[in-house]
């Protein structure tokens, strides 16, 4: 089938890559430059797998999505290696860590209770697992607190980064085309229009994020984080700072390098990173790793997030036209579950 895709986040790349290999004539739009312009949000993310961790916002289908995802993705990064063995993806399933500070357990226990009370049936082995201080500090010798830990087993990370450019790379070999700085003015069953011509398709997929307003009211959901280059820290899995105003994360990636972010700022300002939020993350993110004294701050990005009014991803299909969208905080968590419903679906 001839396949005409609007967008090129992680939707969209990882749509192209899919359906590229299994025959299909795929070309994509988008309104980035290059290939390498870090506009949608999948560049951003910190790529934390975590089905369990969410349930504190999200619902039971974004777990269950997630718990698929996790396998899928282990089979698209081989899929990824066969077809672009030069560009490696760093996928690490060795759990994930929930921190609490001497003072704040009572806020952490609120949401170890919430996580316990919406572990699904049949799932009690993703629950939160509590860790004495002598199990964290053989777990993770890097962190230094005085409070409360919990790990949550069956969770992963993956780099959003080599992600995102090795399914380009792939995609590429596997023959899609790609229209770089192309904006999609409208789409509609089986065509896709720009400013410089109509494109006609068999099927057309819309995963555009905030670009696909007016046709969906998706609003943009703030996301800042900040690199490290720590090569004295060693850190095997992400970890949580569970604080009473806000969420912090830690995520280790190759290269010595340690993504801090917190989980979301209701606003679409895509301005730098205030003084306020470098303070308060890179704080947090000290007072977890006192080694982090001696990081570098190499990056400094923000983004935005497309979100519905629920917060709940959301999949629509009609002859022609498949809509997927509203992705929220789960991007990389539950897109591969997404993709492989939406392909289902329509049979492809």
């Amino acid at each position: 089938m001839k396949i005409g895709i609007a967008g090129a986040g992680l939707l969209g790349r990882l749509l192209a890559f899919q359906l590229a290999r299994a025959g299909h004539a795929v070309t994509v739009f988008d309104p980035a430059t290059s290939p390498e312009q870090r506009g949608a949000a999948g560049w951003t993310a910190a790529g934390m797998l975590s089905p369990m961790a969410e349930l504190e916002t999200a619902n039971l289908a974004v777990f269950e999505q997630g718990v698929r995802s996790l396998a899928l993705w282990a089979s698209i990064v081989a899929d990824l290696k066969a077809s672009a063995p030069e560009h490696h993806v760093m996928l690490k399933m060795m759990g994930s860590l929930l921190l609490a500070h001497k003072g704040d357990e009572g806020s952490a226990r609120r949401m170890i209770d919430l996580l316990a009370h919406k572990t699904p049936a049949g799932h009690a082995e993703h629950a939160p697992k509590p860790l004495s201080r002598m199990a964290l500090r053989s777990a993770e010798s890097a962190i230094h607190t005085s409070g409360s830990a919990w790990i949550l087993p069956h969770e992963g990370q993956i780099d959003s980064v080599q992600a995102m450019t090795a399914m380009t790379v792939a995609a590429t070999t596997l023959g899609v085309t790609w229209r770089w700085n192309e904006t999609v003015t409208s789409l509609q069953q089986g065509v896709i229009k720009t400013a410089k011509q109509d494109f006609s398709f068999d099927w057309v997929f819309d995963v555009r994020g905030t670009g696909a307003r007016p046709d969906l009211s998706v609003r943009g959901v703030r996301g800042e984080i900040f690199w490290l280059h720590a090569p004295s820290v060693e850190l095997q899995r992400p970890i949580r700072l569970l604080h009473p105003r806000h969420r912090v994360y830690l995520v280790p990636r190759d290269g010595n390098r340690i993504v801090v972010g917190a989980s979301e700022i209701e606003s679409e300002d895509r301005s730098p990173i205030s003084l306020r939020s470098t303070v308060e993350l890179l704080a947090a993110a000290h007072s977890v790793i006192p080694e982090l004294a001696e990081a570098r701050i190499i990056h400094s990005e923000t983004n935005l997030r497309p979100a519905l009014s629920d917060n709940l991803p959301r999949l629509e299909a009609s002859d022609g036209l498949t809509r997927i969208n509203g992705l929220f905080r789960h991007g990389w968590l539950i897109a591969p579950a997404l993709v492989k419903q939406a392909l289902a679906e329509i049979s492809l």
